[in-house]
């Protein structure tokens, strides 16, 4: 039994290292199985919470080998309910990656799947991502803005953080 245990991670280890390649490549970095939100360096981060075409395609190629769908250069091929899936995916972990960045600045003192592996949260996306979209990041108590916020309520609450997305960004 073991060792279809020890075959099955083996096949998800070279997964993960294929989704990675890119960018191991471009962030010079060591990514893994396990490596999320808080393992990525602060460059990284940077680069991949702008959301431009460039971190998109990074993003994409991730969830594209994950998925068994190709890389990210194959994005347009993809026939449409693909890459709806890929784009949800894609728009779950962006918000992941700036509320990362968000804490580290300090704002946030947590936020729903700050734990998580990207893969786990790739593989597992749609068992994961509602209960974890439905939970709002905790404002950081040192924030100033912290007393309005702690008035509101939890879809005002959610609103209130993703309209300080733009100001975290500025600071990148």
């Amino acid at each position: 039994m073991s060792g279809i245990v020890d075959l099955k991670r083996a096949r998800m280890v070279k997964t993960v290292r294929r989704a990675f390649r890119n960018w191991a490549t471009q962030f010079g970095e060591q990514f893994g199985v396990a490596t999320g939100f808080s393992d990525i360096s602060t460059k990284t981060l940077a680069f991949l919470a702008k959301g431009s075409d460039q971190s998109a395609f990074y993003f994409f190629d991730l969830i594209m080998n994950l998925q068994g769908l190709g890389s990210g250069f194959e994005f347009n091929s993809l026939t449409p309910k693909e890459k709806l899936s890929v784009m949800d995916r894609y728009l779950f972990l962006l918000d992941r990656v700036r509320f990362e960045h968000m804490k580290r600045l300090g704002w946030l003192d947590d936020y729903p799947g700050a734990e998580m592996a990207f893969t786990d949260l790739v593989f597992q996306f749609e068992g994961l991502a509602p209960p974890l979209q439905a939970k709002t990041p905790s404002l950081s108590k040192k924030h100033p803005a912290f007393p309005k916020f702690s008035n509101m309520g939890a879809f005002e609450r959610e609103e209130f953080v993703r309209k300080l997305i733009p100001e975290a960004l500025k600071l990148l």
